[in-house]
């Protein structure tokens, strides 16, 4: 599977959809949690283009940015590929 990064608080329903989606698909992920974390927070909009929301989501270094861009490229029948990318490492 590919190394997929999601920034996270803990309460955000937006994480909570992200994270699901992610789980149905049988793909590991590592959270990030940058509640109470400014540093975090800080790496995250330096990788995220600036973008200040949670979640931030990377799938193998590739930033494909909060949940409903998320659910938008599994609608397209982009996420899959992407998820299987890194199957054969």
């Amino acid at each position: 599977m590919a190394r997929i990064e999601i920034y996270t608080t803990p309460t955000c329903p937006y994480c909570i959809a992200a994270k699901r989606l992610l789980t149905q698909k049988g793909a590991a992920f590592e959270e990030i949690n940058v509640a109470g974390d400014p540093d975090g927070r800080r790496a995250m909009m330096a990788r995220a283009d600036g973008r200040t929301t949670v979640p931030q989501i990377f799938i193998d270094g590739r930033h494909i940015g909060g949940c409903d861009d998320l659910h938008e490229l599994n609608d397209k029948g982009g996420l899959d590929p992407l998820l299987a990318a890194g199957a054969g490492e």
